[in-house]
Formats: structure tokens, C-alpha cells, sequence
């Protein structure tokens, strides 16, 4: 293995070193990151930012309403029903082969409204992503494109801000986050800095600040934990 294969994994391990990283003090998410509270150089960001690529999540693949539909008879208990159907068709059976092939029809049918609703839903979350970030490089806070993130990077939340990257929070003043988008909740989420149990729900992570949910009220500081297919809203998108 040679030192940029050698340079990669470790960097790739980094994230998935301590995950999850609500449960432990933010000084762990520094350490593990091999980062602190002044960010990272310039330099640093810009090689990691090779390994780990923009922080963005992959367009939905383009399927045609035909295809989607088919794919709705992908399934065994579908062929057991399409069998039965054809085996009582065959028998003369016309009454009971309409009610089986109508009942196969009828799940394709949810299945394919269902899953564009779905798909709508997802894209309308892609649009909700920030697009600005205030960002701390060589010790100064700058406003950069959301897409140039990597895990270490230390980001300013203030009212009004969408976050843009899972962020393990270090600093919090009076901080309010709605998480409707994640967790359904109506109401902003008081933040905080404290760790909680490795099995707290995502509304219950309360030092957790994730991509895409909107900041309401007072100020903080996280350090990025997660960007692109790797935030919640990421593996979301993929179940």
C-alpha cells in the first residue's frame, strides 16, 4: 500500500472513528477529527476535501414513470399471486383469477404513487440544503459555498441559518433548532453541548445540530462530523 492509499484510509476512518458522536465530549470529536475549536488551515481542508469529495447529496436517478411502475412487480409474494392468477385462469376460474390479478394491479398502483410522493419529497429536501457556510479557516470565520465542507471544519450557526453538515456542537448560546424536516417535531429544539446515550433518537440528540434543519433562535458552534451522503438526511434519502 503506498502513502496516498495509506493517507486515505486513515482520513476515511476518521468519520466513522466515533460514530455515534453524540455520545461522547465534543474534545473526542476534536481528537478524532484531528482537529480543535480554531478549525482547520486552508491547506488541510483543501486535501481533505480530495478524499472526501463536496459536500452534497447525489441526484436521484432518473427513472421514467414506466419503469417505476414495472418495478412494482418486483417482488416473489407478486410472482406467487401472478402464478396463482394464471393457474385458476387456466382452470376457468375467471371470477377468482379478475379478483387476484386486480389485487396485484391495484398494489402496483400504490406502490407507484407511493414512491413518486416519495421521490417529490426527497427532491423538495435537496432544495432546503444551505448553500453558505461560515466557516473557520486559519483561525478566521469566512463565508464559503456549503459544497466546500469536509469533517473537522469548525461552522458558525446564528438565527436564521440552515445547517449545513451534522455537526457535533461545542459552543451554544441560547441556540434553537427545527428539526421538523428530520424528526417531524413542530416545535425549535433547544441545543446544547452535553452528551447524551449512544441510543438517543435523533430529536434527543440535543448536541447535534443536522444538515438541512434551520436555526431559530441564538447562536453556536459544532464542529463537522458528517457531510453529503454521510448526514442523516443522506442515509435518509437512500432507505
Amino acid at each position: 500500500m503506498n502513502i496516498v492509499d495509506r493517507n486515505l484510509d486513515k482520513e476515511e476512518n476518521l468519520a466513522a472513528a466515533r460514530d455515534p458522536w453524540h455520545a461522547d465530549p465534543a474534545e473526542s470529536a476534536f481528537d478524532t477529527l484531528q482537529s480543535s475549536p480554531t478549525g482547520l488551515s486552508v491547506i488541510e481542508a483543501e486535501a481533505r476535501l480530495k478524499i472526501y469529495g463536496g459536500n452534497r447529496l447525489r441526484p436521484a436517478k432518473d427513472k421514467s414513470a414506466l419503469t417505476r411502475f414495472l418495478a412494482q412487480f418486483n417482488n416473489v409474494l407478486i410472482y406467487v399471486l401472478l402464478g396463482s392468477g394464471l393457474v385458476t385462469l387456466l382452470l376457468g376460474h375467471w371470477v377468482d383469477s379478475g379478483v387476484i390479478f386486480g389485487v396485484v394491479l391495484i398494489n402496483a398502483l400504490i406502490g407507484f404513487i407511493q414512491e413518486g410522493k416519495a421521490e417529490e419529497a426527497l427532491n423538495a429536501i435537496r432544495q432546503l440544503l444551505s448553500h453558505h457556510a461560515t466557516v473557520k479557516r486559519d483561525g478566521q470565520f469566512i463565508t464559503l459555498p456549503a459544497e466546500q465542507l469536509v469533517p473537522g471544519d469548525v461552522v458558525l450557526l446564528q438565527s436564521g441559518d440552515k445547517v449545513p453538515a451534522d455537526l457535533r456542537l461545542f459552543k451554544s448560546r441560547e441556540l434553537r433548532i427545527d428539526e421538523a424536516m428530520l424528526t417531524g417535531e413542530s416545535l425549535p429544539v433547544d441545543k446544547n453541548t452535553h452528551a447524551v446515550a449512544a441510543q438517543a433518537v435523533i430529536g434527543d440528540r440535543k448536541c447535534m445540530a443536522f444538515s438541512g434543519t434551520l436555526v431559530t433562535y441564538g447562536q453556536g458552534q459544532g464542529v463537522v462530523v458528517a457531510t453529503g451522503e454521510k448526514t442523516e438526511i443522506g442515509r435518509i434519502s437512500h432507505l
